[in-house]
């Protein structure tokens, strides 16, 4: 078996030459419409609408809601995390992180999909997040959202791609909770209103605590993989059992949320429903022992995480509706 840093470019003409024969000899599928479905991992958008969701709760709460705003800030978490689903495939293909890969093949990492093509894709997903903000700024007004969404994209481009790509360093889970917490939920609220308010922050930390748990479980399923492909994660640097742990703390901790405001916002009571969800995740993460254990909880967690946020957004909501 050749080391993982001799693998880097694995994603080359030789592996797809190889793919192409066997499609050629009828010993490989090819790839089809639902492939490039698939490589939008279209599960993990949950995770870009539900601090939307939040945001735009709390922006009914502060009577600066706005429905275009509201639909263009959706639009660009949602192109960003389709975009940077594809930057991946792309980026961990060409270094061969996809080779050790248990579970579908990925399009860059099979060999059967030009590279090129699979990078315009994300590329064209990052140009329509990038006008979907440019006129939301427009429209809004505020125009310090650009440096915003330009540290967006380029977070998103450098979690796997670029020479030292942060996702590879253990830094991938700070970033998802900056990004697809604070930043969004924040972001989605600023760009309503001018009013400055705390629940903005706590709302977005519960939100981000959540993908970091999806992010935190996605990672102990690819634990030994990851580090065949040398790809040093935060679970890969912790261990297994406490990834565990850190999972169950980051899917628990955000019902501190609405304990810390139903004695203000009665309606929140309802956001601890979701710990029918919650719960079990945490449960079947402790004891799984199959990798296909683990992809059930990610995939509850990432309804959990949406369910959350719009838990906390009808929460938050029903408070302005209450005194309107």
């Amino acid at each position: 078996m050749s080391h993982p840093k001799d693998r880097r470019n694995s994603g080359n003409p030789a592996v797809r030459a190889a793919a192409e024969h066997l499609v050629e000899a009828g010993m490989a599928p090819t790839i089809t419409w639902r492939n490039w479905v698939g490589g939008a991992r279209l599960r993990t958008l949950p995770l870009a609408i539900a601090p939307i969701a939040a945001g735009s709760g709390i922006a009914v709460m502060l009577r600066g809601f706005s429905w275009p705003l509201t639909l263009l800030a959706l639009a660009v978490a949602v192109f960003l995390q389709i975009g940077v689903n594809y930057a991946n495939d792309y980026s961990d293909g060409i270094r061969g992180t996809d080779e050790h890969r248990v579970g579908p093949a990925r399009l860059t990492g099979s060999g059967l999909v030009n590279p090129k093509k699979v990078l315009a894709l994300a590329l064209t997903f990052f140009a329509l997040a990038a006008v979907s903000g440019l006129i939301a700024v427009v429209l809004s007004g505020r125009w310090w959202f650009l440096a915003l969404g330009v540290l967006a994209i380029v977070a998103a481009w450098f979690y796997t791609g670029g020479k030292r790509p942060y996702g590879y360093a253990g830094l991938g889970e700070v970033m998802v909770f900056i990004f697809f917490g604070l930043v969004a939920t924040v972001g989605t609220v600023y760009l309503q209103t001018d009013i400055q308010a705390q629940e903005v922050w706590f709302a977005g930390a519960g939100v981000g605590l959540f993908a970091v748990a999806v992010l935190v479980i996605n990672n102990v399923r690819d634990i030994d993989t990851d580090i065949l492909a040398g790809k040093r994660t935060l679970a890969v640097r912790m261990g297994d059992r406490a990834s565990r742990i850190l999972f169950v703390v980051c899917v628990l901790l955000p019902f501190a949320v609405p304990g810390i405001y139903v004695m203000v916002y009665p309606a929140m009571i309802f956001v601890w429903l979701v710990l029918f969800i919650a719960v079990p995740c945490a449960i079947i993460a402790l004891t799984a022992k199959t990798p296909k254990e683990l992809v059930l909880v990610l995939q509850l967690t990432s309804l959990a995480a949406l369910a959350y946020g719009v838990m906390l957004g009808i929460g938050f909501g029903m408070a302005g509706g209450l005194t309107a």
